[in-house]
């Protein structure tokens, strides 16, 4: 009987070819577990109006851990279009199957590591080992949101905060509005996952990433919350910058920068800018970590333009899986993976076109595989 049990979600485009380059690596690697297909993605929207149906909710209930390759989505309207005739009309809203599964399984802790491999032609700079831990279930990306803005919903802001008056010339239907959730618990969380991880891997340096300078209260409870979590770690220094100075600074100097947290959404967006730096979404590995369950994707889309040409990098994928690895105590089995990445990196023979090569998804599966 295998030891793992792992759910397999390729979801949409090129999710299922660098799903599939990824598996000839853990073939390789002899990793004991058994794959079962998980349903999810654009596919099951236009048939079922449901992007993550129920029965891969219930098969996620059943398994060790989860990988996960990409999905397609589209704006309101279209999403509305692309539904069978029978279901249109119905009412049905799309809801995003990723930050649903990190919603509905508590995948609290969003982790991306983005590091320089030698010999990359797209590293920004050799050296950058930066790791983004971004929370996962909060801030913007709760799906609180209104439009048009329900007048006694406008009418309690108001009576809380005055400053919603100045709003008042707008009608309802001319007014959208997201909040902005933060709670203490997912602060904590998160910043105790950054400051352990630094403790675990000798890292000097958690850098905190917020806007509390203007987003007083939400941001200003990360950066509270931080200093309060900081002095249980005395020997690791608590940095803070505000996420527009971030930006710029990682740009200027990132090898000054070790281990950053934040909240969701500029989590998303400063994890791509450090992804950018040592060489894209190609790259960009990622973990969604719970109590129970992890599923573990690489950062970049579905890429529908590239979907059947075996043509983007997997290494994303890969790194995913390396992550997975070490989330279910098999660090043996990532650091070898890593290894044989970073060789083939170094080595510059199989490159896939964003390295300036012509090699296919699945050549440099096998690349990798055959350093194993």
């Amino acid at each position: 009987m295998p030891k793992y049990k792992i759910a397999w979600l390729p979801g949409d485009g090129v999710g299922i070819e660098v799903m599939e380059a990824a598996k000839i690596v853990l073939d390789k690697l002899q990793f004991d577990a058994e794959y079962i297909h998980g349903d999810i993605g654009w596919e099951f929207w236009k048939t079922e109006a449901n992007p993550l149906p129920e029965r891969t909710c219930d098969l996620l209930n059943s398994v060790d851990a989860a990988l996960f390759g990409a999905i397609t989505s589209h704006p309101k309207e279209e999403c509305e279009a692309a539904l069978i005739p029978e279901l249109q009309g119905k009412g049905k809203v799309y809801a995003s199957p990723i930050v649903r599964l990190r919603q509905e399984f508590n995948l609290r802790t969003n982790l991306r590591p983005c590091k320089a491999y030698a010999g990359s032609p797209l590293n920004y700079k050799d050296g950058i080992d930066i790791v983004v831990f971004r929370e996962n279930t909060e801030d913007l990306y709760s799906g609180v949101e209104f439009h048009p803005f329900p007048d006694e919903v406008r009418e309690a802001v108001k009576k809380h905060n005055p400053k919603m008056a100045r709003f008042d010339h707008h009608p309802g239907n001319e007014i959208a509005v997201s909040l902005r959730i933060n709670t203490k618990t997912g602060c904590t969380n998160i910043i105790t996952d950054a400051f352990e991880f630094a403790k675990k891997f000798g890292r000097k340096s958690v850098t905190v990433v917020e806007k509390p300078n203007v987003l007083r209260e939400t941001s200003g409870l990360m950066v509270r919350t931080a200093r309060e979590v900081a002095k249980n770690y005395p020997g690791i220094e608590l940095w803070e910058t505000n996420i527009d100075a971030m930006c710029m600074w990682l740009v200027k100097n990132p090898l000054d920068y070790s281990v950053l947290v934040t909240s969701n959404m500029f989590g998303d967006i400063v994890s791509d800018l450090c992804a950018q730096l040592v060489g894209g979404l190609g790259f960009a590995s990622s973990g969604n970590i719970g109590d129970k369950l992890a599923v573990f994707e690489p950062s970049h889309g579905s890429a529908p333009k590239y979907a059947g040409q075996y043509k983007v990098n997997p290494m994303a994928m890969i790194l995913s899986a390396k992550l997975m690895l070490d989330w279910l105590g098999e660090p043996e089995m990532g650091a070898r993976v890593e290894k044989a990445l970073a060789e083939v990196v170094k080595e510059g023979k199989v490159r896939t076109y964003d390295m300036g090569g012509s090699n296919t998804t699945l050549e440099v599966g096998e690349a990798i595989a055959a350093k194993l």
